[in-house]
């Protein structure tokens, strides 16, 4: 499940408050400091408009700022020009990718337009489709992403997928499955892969089933159900508050043919899923609670 509904549904009310105005002109700054190349539309070559991230994105802010608390580290460690993020997921709703694009928006120098890769089912939405290109971000196709990245964007990818962001609470911060896709990308381009860790993202939403096969029949890839969804209806969707780490490593650089065979591409994939787990256990260890 997306967070951009959620966000789209605050963000009237939250422009309205007096106080706020401030923070709306600083993403409105940052924004404008963001390097892209649009056409005499507004528009770059895959439909980001500069205008609606700066609509949309004061109640991201506001998450990220007040709501979540977020406390970022390692920032300084994202080169230059192109990159593929890769870190873990969890949640039950995308909040982890929404706070990581919000920090290097905020926190970024210079700030920097994050491209998230979506899951496929994302793109048949009417209309959301369109409005997450228009954010920025596309349908994780690999010609899409290998385009972005040879064109020096920032790209993020969860490899867990669905898997990871739909798991139970009984397997929190565990990494399941990497797909391979992202390391033959970056082998194929000669990106440099930035792991980022994400500690609280699993306790905004504590899953304690995933109804796969009601999702099937209502064309999702799976059906949660946490502490307070569906049970409180639309309500439940609402995260707790609790406090979001997050911890960008060192780049990582891989050399090889991108076209070998799985067991030598899932080797780096491997030392890629090891150091999150790694940037997990010690985030987990260093935070003094949920909600510190």
């Amino acid at each position: 499940m997306s967070a951009l509904p959620f966000l789209g549904s605050l963000g009237g009310l939250v422009s309205s408050v007096g106080p706020l105005n401030e923070l709306s002109r600083e993403i409105s700054d940052q924004v404008d400091k963001i390097p892209v190349e649009l056409n005499e539309y507004g528009y770059d070559p895959w439909g980001f408009r500069p205008a609606v991230l700066k609509r949309t994105m004061l109640p991201a802010a506001v998450l990220y700022r007040y709501y979540f608390r977020c406390k970022t580290k390692g920032i300084d460690n994202l080169p230059e020009g192109k990159m593929l993020l890769i870190g873990n997921h969890g949640g039950q709703v995308a909040f982890d990718g929404m706070m990581t694009m919000t920090a290097l928006l905020l926190e970024g120098l210079p700030p920097r337009l994050v491209r998230g890769m979506g899951e496929y089912w994302l793109g048949e939405i009417p209309w959301f489709n369109v409005w997450m290109e228009r954010m920025g971000s596309a349908v994780g196709t690999p010609r899409t992403c290998m385009d972005m990245l040879r064109r020096g964007e920032c790209v993020l990818a969860f490899p867990e997928g669905v898997r990871g962001m739909n798991k139970t609470y009984a397997d929190a911060y565990q990494l399941q499955e990497f797909g391979n896709g992202f390391m033959r990308l970056a082998l194929e381009t000669s990106t440099p892969i930035v792991p980022f860790a994400v500690v609280g993202s699993e306790e905004q939403a504590p899953g304690i089933a995933n109804l796969k096969s009601v999702g099937s029949l209502l064309g999702m890839p799976a059906f949660p159900i946490t502490l307070t969804w569906p049970w409180l209806g639309p309500l439940g969707m609402i995260p707790f508050p609790v406090r979001y780490h997050i911890e960008f490593g060192e780049p990582m650089l891989f050399e090889g043919d991108p076209n070998d065979d799985d067991a030598v591409i899932v080797e780096k994939v491997d030392e890629v899923k090891g150091t999150i787990q790694g940037m997990l256990r010690r985030g987990l260890a260093e935070r003094k609670s949920i909600f510190l």
